[in-house]
């Protein structure tokens, strides 16, 4: 496979020590081997890059082939949102925690890229989501999401009611600290933790998870990603009070007034994330979720 990738973006996590350094020596052994590479405008300001050529994300598009992301799974979510409708594709190298979609090891930062250059990447396909909210017939707020959107309770901290339907039929009614709608992608993420399923990244689907119930029966459901979905909210009790907040990627945020309805659908625009040969799936979750130990050990 011949080399399309000429022009190139580094983007990394800000306030992280030593990045700076690390992401300049990256830039430079990328610059000696050919390609034009250009350091986000915001990474190379915040790590105080200089004497390299810098694009912000949003002119990004028609200029750039590929981006590379240094940092956790939240700075790659960040640069996802903007890039992917531009049909960027991005290759994450963990400087972070967990990294299930920054799956390459900070020590192997020049393999992966000698393969990127060469052409022998993998590539995937993740689903994105549109999220909009509605207050009578004005748009309040929109927002992409990779992960997940988000409802769940405000400041009052009590528990909200909403009623949830799917292509306009009722699915249920119910009170909850919240609700979590993610794609295969966002499955190991929040959703993994309050007990929803994991599911494969090429999966067309998607899957809803209620945050502590009080309906303890209500579980965890998995549901085609071309529905359209629909939560409104119930009147609250407190007066004037937000009655809870919708989240994108727990990246942006708008808070909820009575009767909002909040719709989510699956956007026409998908992430393609660039992988080294050798990556397997189940060789991530292996590692990051630690299958590969037997109880006791």
């Amino acid at each position: 496979m011949l080399n399309h990738f000429h022009h190139l973006a580094l983007i990394g996590r800000f306030n992280t020590p030593g990045l700076g350094a690390t992401l300049t020596q990256i830039a430079h052994w990328l610059i000696a081997r050919g390609p034009q590479v250009y350091v986000e405008s915001e990474t190379a300001a915040n790590l105080e890059i200089t004497g390299l050529s810098t694009l912000p994300l949003h002119q990004m598009e028609g200029k750039i082939d590929a981006a590379i992301v240094l940092g956790g799974d939240g700075t790659l979510l960040g640069a996802a949102r903007i890039l992917a409708p531009f049909g960027i594709p991005l290759i994450g190298i963990n400087y972070g925690r967990l990294g299930f979609m920054t799956d390459v090891p900070l020590t192997q930062w020049e393999s992966a890229l000698s393969h990127l250059l060469a052409g022998q990447c993998m590539t995937e396909k993740r689903t994105l989501l549109n999220a909009c909210v509605t207050r009578g017939s004005t748009i309040v707020f929109e927002a992409a999401a990779l992960n997940d959107v988000v409802v769940s309770r405000g400041a009052i901290g009590g528990m909200i009611e909403f009623v949830l339907r799917i292509d306009g039929q009722l699915m249920y009614q119910q009170r909850a600290d919240g609700v979590i709608i993610a794609t295969p992608t966002g499955s190991t993420a929040y959703a993994l933790s309050a007990n929803g399923p994991i599911l494969y990244p090429s999966l067309s689907a998607l899957t809803l998870v209620p945050v502590a119930p009080q309906t303890l029966s209500n579980r965890p459901i998995v549901i085609p990603d071309h529905v359209r979905l629909e939560i409104q909210l119930v009147s609250s009790r407190t007066e004037g009070a937000a009655l809870g907040v919708v989240h994108s990627d727990m990246q942006s945020f708008s808070e909820l007034a009575p009767e909002d309805v909040v719709q989510v659908q699956k956007s026409p625009h998908c992430l393609t994330l660039l992988h080294p040969p050798a990556y397997d799936y189940f060789a991530t979750l292996r590692k990051k979720l630690h299958w590969n130990l037997m109880p006791g050990h």
